[in-house]
């Protein structure tokens, strides 16, 4: 692609750099001035306009023959990446001004090949593309990335080395459960606040995902247990009245004493340490921390969506999120994490 000032009658054919003010005559009103938008393909009309409004020099972009338009070069890096949208529960949006952005047909969560991506964008800084991260959390029609083709065309051969192994680096992970039971437990006669149920119904909503009927039990062992065994929901919630402190606490030993197990028990995500997962038979347990009650986000909101959407949680991966872990203090926040004194 060649770049720069040109004579005006010379650049019929080129594409116009710069948005620029052209004059033609109207055969009601006379002279009448209007604009040339950046990116348009001048015609001869267009230089005779642009020579009655006194132009002598344009900046323009003319194409080599080996060259993509940016319209095309962003559908093409958008159809590469995405070559099976209904499989992928993505959709491509059309092309503009060399974008094409690309949204979600679902809820659920980004599944994001980082090192593909980066591959991607380091062919060429004239192709690029910004994605949301890996494992973030979207609604339908929520846009996920964004395709931009900087400059007016890139080399076809530039082209084909980006978009060499892309297929599939990015998709939505939809959730694949559709009930879920939250067993809360009560340390007093005194019966616990709505709150916290009221909190995960809206996480578990906007994932599609029906809550049962509140489950209230004792703060024992025992009790838990037996909630936990006739639950009839898909994925099993435990948020206790007293908080969760060591792997033995009443509520994980409950999972273990129906017939479970506890693979994680913390998480170095704050808030929301106290967390710990397990399984039920084919049901994932979370054992929910105290921020939960909360709509804000917290540790357990990271670990709920990945559950919900089918991810295979390890210690390792929950031991991985500490990087970006260090989420906004919230108000209701017992223990502020910076001392009163400071």
């Amino acid at each position: 692609m060649k770049f720069g000032p040109i004579r005006v009658q010379d650049a019929m054919g080129a594409l116009v750099a710069h948005s620029v003010q052209a004059r033609k005559r109207d055969k009601a009103e006379g002279w009448k001035t209007y604009k040339i938008a950046k990116g348009t393909l001048l015609s001869a009309a267009h230089i005779d306009d642009l020579m009655a409004a006194g132009h002598a020099q344009i900046t323009v972009a003319r194409l080599d023959a080996e060259d993509v338009h940016e319209d095309a070069a962003a559908l093409q890096v958008a159809a590469a990446i995405v070559p099976d949208p209904q499989r992928q529960g993505l959709r491509i949006s059309g092309a503009g001004a060399g974008r094409v952005n690309l949204y979600t047909t679902g809820c659920g969560i980004t599944c994001v090949d980082s090192a593909r991506i980066a591959a991607l964008n380091a062919v060429d800084p004239m192709i690029s593309i910004a994605t949301v991260p890996d494992a973030h959390r979207v609604d339908e029609d929520g846009m996920v990335a964004t395709i931009k083709i900087i400059s007016y065309a890139v080399p076809q051969r530039a082209l084909a080395a980006a978009l060499r192994d892309v297929a599939g680096a990015l998709r939505l992970l939809p959730p694949v459960y559709a009930t879920a039971t939250l067993i809360e437990t009560q340390v007093s006669e005194e019966v616990p606040s709505d709150k916290g149920r009221a909190a995960m119904a809206g996480r578990l909503d906007r994932m599609k995902v029906d809550l049962g009927d509140r489950v209230l039990v004792p703060h024992r062992t025992s009790a838990i247990a037996e909630a936990l065994r006739s639950a009839p929901g898909e994925v099993l919630l435990v948020l206790t009245g007293s908080a969760t402190s060591d792997p033995m606490d009443v509520a994980p030993e409950a999972v273990r004493q129906a017939g479970g197990k506890v693979t994680r028990f913390g998480m170095p995500v704050d808030p929301g340490n106290l967390l710990f997962l397990g399984r039920l038979g084919e049901k994932p347990v979370i054992g929910l921390p105290g921020c939960a009650r909360s709509p804000a986000l917290n540790g357990a909101d990271w670990v709920l969506e990945r559950v919900l959407c089918g991810v295979a949680l390890t210690s390792a991966d929950i031991a991985a999120m500490g990087v970006g872990g260090l989420l906004k203090e919230i108000p209701t926040r017992p223990r502020p994490r910076r001392p009163e004194a400071e």
